[in-house]
C-alpha cells in the first residue's frame, strides 16, 4: 500500500489504518484452523500452502505497520496520543508474527497433534482466535470512540467488550492447563523432542490470546487518559 494512500486514510480517520492492519491480523490467524486440521491428516502439500499464505499476510500486516509509524502525524489533534497508537499497532503485530512462528515451526517438523487431544486442541485454538476476534470488535469502535469524546454510552461498549476479551481470555488459560495435562498423560508414547515442541505450540497458541487481552488493556489505558 502507497505511503500517499496511507496519508489520504490519516484525512478522514487517524484510526482506520490500525483497523485495516487488526483485519489483516485476524485474517491471517484464522488460516490456523486449516493449517492445523490439514497437518493432522498429513496432508504436508496443503499445510504448506497455508502456512505461506500465514506468512503473506504477516508480511502483509507488517508493512502495513511500518507504513503506520512512518506516517502517523506527529501533531495528532485527538484524545489518543501517537505514542499509544503506535503501541496499540505493537501489540496487534505480535499476534501475526505468533501466527507465522507456530505454522512455521508445526510445518518444518511435520509435527502432528496426537488423536487423543486433538479435538480439545481445536477447541482450545479456535477460543484463542475468539479472543482476537474479541480485540478486533473493540478496535472497530475506537472511531465512534472518537466521534462521541470518549464519553457516554459508546464507552460503556468498549469497557464490556475489554472484560468479555478477559473472560475469553481466562477460558483459554484454562483450557491449555487441560492439554497439558492430557499431554503429560501421553507423553512417554511419543518422541520426545516432538512432546516438547508439543509444549510449546500449546503455549504459543495460548499467546494469541495473550496478546490479544493486552490490546484490552492497551484500550483501557487509552479511555483513562482520554
Amino acid at each position: 500500500m502507497p505511503v500517499n494512500s496511507i496519508f489520504g486514510m490519516f484525512a478522514k480517520s487517524p484510526i482506520r489504518p490500525i483497523q485495516l492492519h487488526i483485519d489483516k491480523v485476524a485474517a491471517c490467524c484464522e488460516l490456523l484452523i486449516p493449517f492445523f486440521k490439514a497437518s493432522h491428516d498429513r496432508e504436508w502439500v496443503k499445510a504448506n500452502d497455508i502456512r505461506k499464505k500465514i506468512s503473506k499476510m504477516e508480511k502483509q500486516a507488517d508493512e502495513l505497520k511500518r507504513e503506520l509509524r512512518l506516517t502517523l502525524p506527529k501533531g495528532l489533534f485527538m484524545p489518543i496520543s501517537r505514542s499509544d497508537l503506535i503501541e496499540l499497532v505493537n501489540r496487534q503485530d505480535k499476534i501475526a508474527n505468533t501466527a507465522k512462528d507456530i505454522a512455521g515451526r508445526v510445518y518444518g517438523r511435520k509435527l502432528e497433534m496426537p488423536d487423543s487431544i486433538t479435538k480439545d486442541f481445536i477447541t482450545y485454538l479456535q477460543r484463542c482466535l475468539d479472543a482476537i476476534q474479541q480485540a478486533k470488535k473493540a478496535i472497530n469502535e475506537l472511531d465512534e470512540l472518537l466521534e462521541t469524546g470518549f464519553r457516554g454510552r459508546e464507552v460503556d461498549i468498549v469497557t464490556k467488550m475489554i472484560s468479555e476479551l478477559e473472560s475469553i481470555e481466562d477460558d483459554t488459560d484454562s483450557l491449555q492447563i487441560k492439554l497439558r495435562r492430557d499431554l503429560l498423560k501421553i507423553e512417554e508414547h511419543h518422541n520426545p523432542v516432538d512432546i516438547m515442541f508439543l509444549y510449546q505450540i500449546l503455549e504459543w497458541v495460548g499467546q494469541l490470546a495473550d496478546h490479544s487481552e493486552h490490546i484490552g488493556t492497551q484500550l483501557e489505558l487509552i479511555l483513562a487518559r482520554s
